[in-house]
């Protein structure tokens, strides 16, 4: 039986998106590391019953990340959430939330629960501009942390600089659009295959 991958892969500009972390502990934890890691400039609200240290400690020094340390109210997903990620270990709890926050059309990520959740948290690999996201359709978290090392490895030093170079190229052509794509293909299959000499 042929399995697909379905998801729609998308970046989020997560300065602009106001997201509700549910959980104080070692996921909510996890979750909040992985979300200032690809944007420290999100905008972060994480209401949890207890509050570990180490999220207090994140949160002193990033003042787009506030906490608040009560149980969940249906009231904190107001019409400016975004994105609800749920890091309880309640599972009745969490489809509560989950539900509610379906209800009001809001994207939700319920942590090791994948039929919970209309998204996952997938894993990044980034060099400067680019960044790559890895999808085991919610399948093996720990898979896709070990085929980010191992494209991290991959990518070299100097991925930055060879993009940051092709937007000035492609910034200085006065060409029509399909002959842009096609010298932009031209350089970057030299970049790949090594003949750039």
């Amino acid at each position: 039986m042929e399995t697909t991958n379905k998801l729609f892969p998308v970046f989020l500009k997560l300065s602009k998106l106001n997201t509700l972390i549910v959980g104080g502990g070692n996921v909510a934890l996890e979750k909040l590391n992985a979300l200032l890691k690809n944007d420290p400039g999100a905008l972060v609200t994480l209401v949890g019953t207890q509050i570990s240290a180490g999220i207090r400690e994140i949160a002193a020094g990033v003042p787009n990340v506030r906490l608040i340390e009560r149980p969940f109210q249906t009231d904190d997903l107001k019409p400016e959430v975004r994105i609800v990620i749920l890091a309880t270990a309640d599972r009745a709890v969490n489809e509560i939330i989950y539900n509610q926050a379906s209800e009001r059309g809001i994207l939700t990520n319920v942590a090791d629960t994948p039929d919970l959740c209309d998204f996952y948290l997938g894993s990044t690999v980034t060099k400067g501009h680019v960044k790559i996201g890895i999808s085991t359709n919610g399948q093996s978290p720990t898979f896709a942390k070990r085929f980010r090392e191992l494209l991290e490895s991959i990518l070299p030093d100097e991925t930055n600089e060879l993009v940051e170079n092709l937007n000035k190229i492609r910034r200085q052509l006065k060409v029509s659009f399909s002959e842009k794509v096609k010298i932009l293909n031209a350089h970057t299959r030299e970049l790949v295959s090594g003949d750039n000499d």
